[in-house]
């Protein structure tokens, strides 16, 4: 049995698989290490509030990428699913919810764009942020909105045992790794980006494949600020800036490659874990928020630097 373990330790594809849990583990046991407290419910729990939104924007990101593009608008975007939520969600939410699944619709538009244009998804996509932001700029133009108790209450939940924001990271990495991963479509969607003329001559659109995966990319999207906005409880069009550049941080972090359809959901869950523990702890120690960024950008550069060698290794 041990003599198996080594030799699995010593493919390179298992190292590549490793290094998402690896990293996550190094982080905790230099926060444990550090701070003690850290490990309690109470300490777990502070760190890793706003693990859940992440995550969710992170799997978001991790669909675009399934089909080798790149959404530099997903911040933007969450934030202005927060702001609609702030302003209607508690008194009117049969509207709130139509004009987040128009926002999700608008979502699917822009992927059919790209995909009948040929366009370049990281330009559509930035041009696309400025519209969110603007819409956001002038829907709430300063911190405010009423949040619904019961999503206050929802994100304020203190389970038994286990803090909330595990156990609500742990199925949303389930749930997507049952859709990519284990379902028949999934491996449909997931062969779009890895080879997607095979998946064309197999007989399937690729249009509607790309319309698919922005549109689950905006569902988890407006899933992300509205655990914001119950974290929160004062959305502003600005409360997901940073974002964007997280969300891919986590996905490439979690193993994912910007090409090739080569994607991890529970890696990329993992990542989005990491990326959260790395900020929340600096906050947590009273350290300037300014070396959060780069923190968790270092830690980024070390594992694409491991990564890099083991490609060496499998190359040779």
């Amino acid at each position: 049995m041990i003599a198996v373990m080594t030799a699995n330790l010593s493919d390179p594809r298992w190292l590549r698989r490793l290094l998402p849990a690896a990293s996550l583990a190094i982080v905790l046991i230099a926060i444990f290490a550090i701070n003690q407290r850290a490990a309690s419910y109470f300490g777990l729990s502070l760190m890793l509030q706003y693990a859940v939104p992440i995550a969710l924007a992170t799997i978001a990101q991790m669909f675009i990428l399934t089909v080798n593009d790149l959404d530099l608008s997903i911040g933007a975007f969450v934030g202005l699913a927060a702001c609609i939520a702030g302003t209607w969600l508690a008194t009117e939410p049969a509207f709130c919810i139509l004009l987040l699944v128009l926002c999700i619709a608008a979502y699917a538009a822009i992927g059919a764009l790209i995909q009948l244009r040929n366009l370049p998804s990281i330009v559509v996509t930035l041009g696309m942020s400025f519209v969110w932001l603007g819409l956001a700029v002038i829907l709430m133009p300063t911190p405010g909105g009423i949040v619904p108790d019961w999503l206050k209450a929802l994100m304020s939940w203190k389970p038994p045992l286990i803090p909330f924001p595990i156990l609500a990271t742990l199925i949303i990495a389930l749930v997507a790794h049952l859709l990519l991963m284990e379902s028949s479509i999934g491996a449909v969607l997931r062969g779009a980006g890895g080879n997607p003329r095979a998946v064309d001559q197999a007989g399937w659109s690729l249009l509607k494949i790309r319309m698919s995966m922005y549109a689950l990319a905006g569902f988890f999207s407006v899933l992300s600020g509205l655990a914001l906005v119950g974290l929160t409880t004062s959305p502003d069009a600005h409360i997901a800036d940073r974002y964007t550049l997280l969300s891919i941080a986590g996905v490439i972090l979690g193993g994912g490659e910007f090409v090739g359809g080569r994607v991890s959901p529970v890696g990329a869950v993992i990542g989005a874990v990491t990326l959260t523990l790395t900020g929340s702890f600096l906050i947590f120690m009273r350290i300037s928020p300014d070396w959060q960024i780069g923190a968790q950008g270092g830690i980024l550069i070390a594992v694409l630097a491991l990564r890099a060698l083991i490609k060496l290794k499998e190359a040779r």
